[in-house]
């Protein structure tokens, strides 16, 4: 049974605070973010959480949704081009935050292991964070499977395609209804879009048979 997104006040506070514990005694780049998409993703107990990592990324939005993850009792997914970045994100995130057996890394090219995440037994993305910096960010989001009941897909460091350059329309799979969408100042900028349950999903074609009485002849038609 498709089980639509419902908001979680209490695992959002949990999740927010626990965040702000993990990293109040490391330097991170990105102030507010990590702790605002943490309880985000935890407010919607979001059961997949997916991002892309490229060596020498940021860690602290990593230890957020990892933080969310345990709160949500979800998985939370990392996926790396290759393996000096797979062991650049084990070996950052041991040092930031204790790596935990609900984060996994997965090594691919983004729209292979986008596409291929139901071959780890995985369910579908209702929450997946991108960094707008990536030269792949458009095809993170196009690529990506995601709940029929909802997603919530937050893209990071707005500042490098500008506020009003950055249009959903276009960079989601075709027949992806974004329910809403919202620009909020936090860090270097989040675009933040709810993407409706189901919205993505063509209703079957069906064929319908009519026989004409009088001419005796069957007609077809798809609707």
């Amino acid at each position: 049974m498709i089980q639509n997104m419902v908001w979680y006040q209490e695992t959002t506070s949990k999740a927010f605070v626990d965040t702000v514990k993990a990293l109040c005694q490391k330097s991170f780049k990105e102030p507010g973010v990590p702790e605002f998409l943490s309880a985000m993703a935890a407010g919607w107990n979001s059961k997949l959480i997916v991002e892309p990592w490229s060596y020498g990324g940021p860690i602290a939005t990593s230890v957020g949704l990892a933080v969310a993850a345990h709160h949500t009792c979800g998985r939370h997914v990392c996926v790396v081009p290759d393996e000096r970045s797979r062991s650049g994100y084990v070996k950052a995130m041991e040092e930031a935050w204790t790596m935990s057996s609900q984060t996994a890394v997965i090594v691919g090219e983004t729209k292979q292991v986008m596409e291929g995440l139901h071959q780890w037994r995985m369910q579908s993305v209702d929450f997946l964070v991108v960094d707008l910096g990536r030269q792949d960010f458009a095809r993170v989001l196009r690529y990506a499977k995601l709940s029929d009941g909802g997603a919530v897909l937050a893209c990071k460091n707005a500042r490098y395609r500008g506020i009003s350059g950055f249009k959903w329309h276009g960079l989601l799979d075709k027949g992806t209804r974004v329910v809403r969408s919202v620009f909020l100042p936090v860090g270097q900028g989040l675009h933040i879009a709810h993407v409706g349950a189901n919205s993505y999903k063509k209703s079957p074609s069906r064929w319908t048979k009519h026989f004409d009485q009088r001419s005796g002849e069957e007609h077809i038609f798809r609707g």
